[in-house]
């Protein structure tokens, strides 16, 4: 699903990440710990085409991405890779509901079939009571599983999940965790997830740490 190979990345004379190996199988939840600006997040955002690295590779369904043009690279994180982050980043004067559709649309999907997704997956993580409240009448839980939402409308293969439990309380940090767990089994979604919290990271398939620039 996912293959990087000698992927380095520099900040001026810092030296972030140092020549990472990784796999991402279809289904599989790995989690990503380190202490913060070990380079967790600069992984994740290179693994999603979000940034460059210098040097390395990285196949996506056995697709090599890294010189493929701007255009290319938006088209794949369109369609094969859903994010999940900290803060949930959904557009205030819009409903849950149109939130989690407009990714759709971006995608070309028609205004029909974009809130009959939408309002499936809502359904699903139990909002079906929220489904047209706007994100400041959603408590925290509830705004990140219309994020988790967002993620999942265009039925990516991969989801990367940056702190997706970060920003809430230990009762809705555990939902989460919970929901992401369902997630990957039932629509067979590959998760890599970046966090700090312990009993997230323990409950994945595999967890593995980055420290000194290398994944051990």
């Amino acid at each position: 699903m996912l293959s990087v190979k000698g992927l380095t990345k520099s900040y001026g004379v810092l030296r972030v990440l140092k020549g990472i190996d990784f796999t991402l199988n279809a289904g599989e939840i790995v989690a990503l710990m380190g202490s913060s600006g070990a380079g967790k997040s600069t992984f994740l955002h290179i693994v999603g085409l979000l940034d460059e690295a210098e040097t390395g590779s990285i196949l996506i369904d056995n697709q090599e991405v890294t010189e493929m043009s701007v255009f290319e690279k938006a088209k794949i994180r369109r369609t094969r890779i859903g994010f999940i982050f900290q803060f949930h980043h959904l557009l205030q004067e819009f409903t849950a509901l149109e939130n989690v559709a407009l990714a759709a649309r971006i995608n070309g999907i028609s205004k029909k079939v974009s809130e009959e997704r939408g309002k499936e997956l809502l359904v699903y993580l139990g909002l079906e009571s929220r489904i047209n409240h706007f994100p400041d009448q959603l408590s925290g839980g509830e705004q990140q599983r219309v994020a988790i939402a967002r993620a999942l409308i265009n039925r990516p293969g991969i989801i990367l999940a940056d702190e997706p439990t970060g920003n809430l309380d230990s009762a809705n940090s555990l939902e989460v965790q919970h929901l992401l767990h369902k997630i990957s089994k039932v629509y067979n979604t590959a998760l890599l997830i970046a966090t700090h919290n312990s009993d997230l990271g323990q409950s994945a398939d595999r967890l593995l740490h980055l420290k000194d620039g290398a994944i051990c």
